[in-house]
């Protein structure tokens, strides 16, 4: 289990991540209802940065290259997402 402090800190390399690339970043933008504006607002809220996870782990391809951009394991934002609010309950 990972803790939520880490877990914020995951899920705010995830949308430097988005932010690095103009396409990516747009389409977060487009599916979320966000202008750029509203990204520095949000960043520090707990629930948005869920929003962000979960939009990394809707699309495997984007999963996967930010895992290796993080050289870390692609089942790790899926554990952060659990820490942070609004995650699904586990069954």
């Amino acid at each position: 289990m990972m803790n939520p402090e880490a877990a914020q800190v995951l899920a705010l390399d995830a949308l430097r991540f988005l932010a690095e690339d103009g396409e990516r970043l747009g389409r977060f933008l487009a599916l979320s209802g966000m202008g750029p504006q509203d990204l520095k607002t949000s960043a520090g809220n707990p629930a948005f940065l869920g929003g962000v996870l979960d939009h990394l782990l809707s699309d495997e391809s984007l999963l996967f290259l930010f895992a290796e951009s993080q050289g870390i394991d692609a089942d790790i934002p899926a554990k952060a997402r659990r820490a942070l609010p609004g995650a699904p309950v586990e069954q």
